[in-house]
């Protein structure tokens, strides 16, 4: 009886053991959960329409989704937006204005040099607003504000540094 009594024992112990460490982990991801849902998150990104700020291959970014919340974005900021052609794609833009701000840009700079231009990141080689219309602001998911990868691009990415 004893020999029973001591595997039973050993049995509770691990099982507690186990569910201790259980626990511990499901913490860890609910915290994981919600700080890259509501607070920051990770995100690859690529293509032209962000040359020379973001590399073409691809670089990592971290994107803080709080300013995004209060209102806090504005011209010069880089955003991480649904896309309003294929809502199951998130696109980064860079906000060149925003509700009643007027942008102007050179239609073809081959053939025209008259207007002064709020220069953006590869602005012909980019879908944005002059072809899908304004963003609703409800479809900013996040602010970039830091590169992590490539190592030879580390650091911010915030405006004015």
């Amino acid at each position: 009886m004893m020999g029973v009594r001591t595997i039973l024992g050993q049995w509770r112990s691990t099982a507690k053991e186990v569910w201790d460490r259980t626990l511990i982990v499901a913490k860890f991801l609910c915290v994981l959960h919600v700080t890259n849902t509501y607070i920051c998150t990770p995100t690859l990104v690529y293509g032209p329409s962000m040359l020379p700020t973001l590399n073409l291959t691809g670089d990592v970014i971290l994107a803080e989704r709080i300013s995004t919340r209060l209102g806090k974005v504005g011209p010069g900021d880089i955003v991480l937006v649904r896309s309003p052609e294929n809502p199951r794609k998130t696109v980064s833009k860079r906000v060149m204005g925003m509700e009643g701000d007027r942008v102007t840009f050179l239609v073809d700079p081959k053939k025209s040099d008259r207007c002064r231009t709020i220069v953006g990141d590869n602005v012909y080689a980019s879908r944005d607003s002059r072809h899908f219309g304004p963003v609703p602001c409800g479809l900013i998911q996040a602010k970039v504000f830091f590169r992590i990868w490539p190592p030879e691009g580390f650091g911010s990415l915030r405006q004015g540094e």
